[in-house]
């Protein structure tokens, strides 16, 4: 392989250009050119190619988001359109892609190297939600993230006496809500995988105010909660149950952005030059991912294939620490 290009797809997350820099400096090494995409499969379909060398990925290290930029693109859902891209690749005559992203970078991965062309995907996502990998890039830094939110929340909710109710990101996924709800002290936590009962919440805090405990916190996990509202809904039922006045906060996109964490940039390093040196050595499809610590790929079909199993001891922990009840009615 002489030629290959890089690309970031769907929504940023801390790390990615620490992976860059990795694909980039690794294929180097290895004597090819290197194209950057613009714009992930919009700028595939489009030929939005630069070539880059090393001072290219100078100094990005430390910064968020992704300096190649990213998109969603409904155009490579399509036989023409992924005809399209092959087009734009067979132009400037590059022979492999390595894709970071999340589960839809995934799938149109899938769907090209199908096509007959090599493709290796890096997990780039803060949800964590892709399950045949422990650890995507930027899941890290998003729950350091929320912790240092939710650190600024309870000082002022200690303040005036309040509840919070944080709401954060992960979609269907609680992980973030699950890991910064442990880490964080949490009082409660409300996460897609487990039920919930207000008004077993709503019995802790009032036993906590009985014990002199001024703030308490919620954490709500997006799409969580049936219906509109998320953490602005659980705060008025908690207000409305309790008479205690309860404040909600969505904290959104802050979670994608800031510098990285060390975690998320050696994650960004390692899955960049695995993913290179896999692609290079003949390897058509792969996912780059890793467990138990040591980094692995596998085929990009094979890794869609995993159902996320929930870490069903650390919601337990989180229970046992925080004497919580409503485990006894959650789904297995």
């Amino acid at each position: 392989m002489n030629s290959l290009a890089v690309l970031t797809s769907g929504g940023d997350a801390p790390g990615m250009n620490a992976c860059i820099r990795a694909v980039v400096r690794t294929a180097l090494t290895l004597s090819m050119k290197v194209y950057g995409i613009d714009r992930g499969y919009t700028g595939l379909i489009e030929g939005d190619f630069t070539e880059m060398d090393r001072s290219s990925v100078s100094d990005i290290i430390r910064r968020g988001g992704t300096i190649l930029h990213t998109s969603r693109c409904e155009e490579f859902k399509t036989v023409e359109g992924r005809e399209k891209a092959l087009k734009r690749l067979a132009a400037y005559n590059i022979e492999g892609l390595i894709a970071i992203g999340g589960d839809g970078t995934f799938r149109g991965a899938d769907l090209l190297s199908k096509m007959g062309f090599p493709v290796s995907c890096i997990p780039g996502t803060i949800d964590n939600d892709l399950p045949y990998t422990d650890y995507t890039i930027g899941f890290d830094t998003a729950v350091n993230t929320v912790l240092e939110a939710i650190n600024k929340i309870a000082d002022t909710a200690g303040s005036h006496e309040r509840v919070s109710v944080v709401e954060v990101m992960g979609r269907k996924c609680g992980d973030i809500a699950l890991f910064s709800g442990l880490d964080g002290g949490a009082e409660a936590i409300i996460i897609p995988e487990k039920s919930y009962d207000i008004n077993n919440i709503c019995k802790t805090i009032l036993e906590n105010k009985k014990k002199g405990r001024l703030n308490n916190l919620i954490i709500v996990a997006e799409g969580a909660v049936e219906g509109d509202g998320g953490a602005k809904k659980i705060a008025e039922q908690i207000e409305d149950i309790t008479g205690i006045e309860a404040r909600s906060t969505t904290l959104g996109y802050t979670q994608r952005g800031g510098s990285p964490s060390g975690k998320d940039r050696g994650l960004g390093c390692k899955f960049g030059y695995y993913a290179v040196q896999t692609i290079y050595s003949g390897v058509t499809s792969s996912a780059v991912g890793i467990k138990n610590n040591k980094v692995f790929h596998m085929p990009i079909e094979d890794a869609l294939k995993y159902e996320k199993v929930f870490d069903e001891e650390l919601y337990n922990i989180f229970l046992t620490l925080t004497k919580n009840q409503e485990g006894k009615n959650a789904k297995n």
